[in-house]
């Protein structure tokens, strides 16, 4: 079967008339006159009106996207965005020291900020270890380590919006 290039025209029985507007390796998309864009597998049945050549995209640039995201987020220190908690919001931290000196004062949310960018790198030290050629006795000593180190940074969970964000660290049995 010969794939048709971005730019084809074709009738679909029940689409109609329509121009191909993108190939991934499933389905063509395909922009009709009547019906707008939809998807159709590339193995199902139409008339061929013109076919080009040569101008596939077989992998579509949501794939790319989505790949190149999916990747950063595994390899890189490149944090998503996690909500704090309402009730945080434009608050501010107040440190309060034992002798007579002037307090620090921080957003609540410039701290907040600071303890996610440790947590991705926390994520991304776990797996480079375990990406790593250590052997597995070694890689299973600092996963106890990275472990232990969450369950120390758990105080902090109450900044957060989401429980599906919060720190874990090791279970009680």
């Amino acid at each position: 079967m010969k794939i048709l290039g971005i730019g084809s025209r074709i009738k679909h029985a029940e689409f109609g008339f329509g121009v191909v507007t993108n190939v991934t390796s499933k389905h063509y998309w395909v922009t009709f006159i009547e019906k707008g864009l939809e998807t159709i597998d590339i193995d199902c049945e139409f008339e061929v009106i013109e076919a080009l050549e040569d101008e596939v995209d077989s992998v579509s640039f949501y794939d790319v996207e989505r790949t190149l995201k999916s990747l950063l987020q595994k390899w890189s220190d490149v944090s998503q965005i996690v909500p704090i908690a309402d009730k945080w919001k434009g608050g501010k931290l107040i440190m309060e020291p034992g002798t007579p000196t002037q307090n620090k004062e921080v957003p609540i949310d410039t701290f907040f900020h600071k303890i996610i960018m440790v947590r991705d790198r926390i994520r991304v030290m776990e797996q480079k270890i375990n990406a790593s050629n250590l052997d597995e006795a070694e890689k299973i000593d600092l996963q106890q380590y990275i472990t232990r180190i969450y369950g120390s940074l758990t105080t902090f969970n109450v900044l957060f919006k989401s429980t599906n964000d919060y720190f874990v660290g090791e279970k009680s049995k």
